[in-house]
């Protein structure tokens, strides 16, 4: 069963980000390259926060939040379902380092998926705070949707269904851990953020009151509205991130599963 376990960011000052992400959410190190990239985990996830540089080679180099990877059972299965959807679809080799994973495809509006068949580098060992939540935003979130269900086997989850029942574009799925939302990049909804491609994570923490009060030390942090189904507050990490934070209302990871801290 492929599970989400890696995000990538393009940062200016990737050790600063780091030393961000260690201090407050409590993520550790796993390694640096000598260009300067840091990868970081909280026990499930690699977070490989890159230098910002065209040596890359990405499509895109702009500062943020860039593309997701998962850890998969078999590449060749994966393979062979993304040529099935996309018989044209490109598959890239990667390095395979704590950096990166083995392969690269991309879903349909062209964001970056990394496929590893090992753990990107990480012991599975989960405490909060935790990854739980990542959101695109997507012109079709439909066939986006159907990507991540038919290639990678996340499975469509009950708040994707009332969104369709209430006439909304807003799909949802899980992998058993990690909560995938996938939002209109064109809406009024009260609170969205226009941002392409990855707009956001969220962390489960078990201490609300003292994340937030450390955090609004050196960030604002804002409630989320009211009507949302998923997390109590979101902020921006130093490099303009947007992250969310939750205790209670958790995030739906899987059919019938939610992921709380309390």
């Amino acid at each position: 069963m492929a599970r989400i376990r890696y995000m990538a960011a393009m940062s200016r000052d990737p050790d600063g980000l780091a030393g961000f992400y260690t201090r407050y959410l409590e993520m550790e190190e796993l390694g640096r390259s000598p260009e300067g990239d840091v990868s970081l985990t909280d026990g499930l996830y690699n977070l490989t926060l890159f230098r910002k540089r065209q040596a890359l080679g990405e499509f895109h180099t702009h500062r943020g939040l860039h593309h997701i990877g998962l850890q998969v059972d078999d590449l060749g299965e994966v393979r062979a379902r993304y040529q099935k959807f996309n018989p044209r679809g490109v598959v890239v080799t990667e390095p395979r380092d704590v950096h990166h994973g083995a392969i690269r495809i991309f879903d349909p509006e062209c964001n970056p998926v990394t496929l590893s068949e090992g753990s990107f580098g990480v012991e599975e060992e989960r405490g909060f705070p935790r990854v739980a939540h990542v959101a695109f935003n997507a012109l079709d979130p439909e066939i986006m949707l159907n990507f991540y269900v038919q290639v990678l086997e996340l499975r469509e989850v009950e708040s994707s269904y009332v969104r369709r029942r209430e006439g909304k574009l807003n799909r949802f799925a899980g992998d058993g851990s990690t909560n995938l939302a996938i939002h209109p990049f064109f809406s009024s909804t009260e609170g969205h953020e226009r941002r392409f491609g990855v707009n956001h994570m969220g962390f489960l923490v078990s201490d609300l009151a003292k994340t937030l009060d450390e955090l609004g030390s050196v960030v604002a942090v804002r409630a989320r509205p009211a009507n949302r189904p998923y997390a109590e507050f979101r902020f921006r990490d130093p490099e303009d991130n947007a992250l969310d934070l939750s205790q209670t209302k958790g995030w739906e990871v899987d059919v019938d599963k939610w992921e709380r801290a309390a």
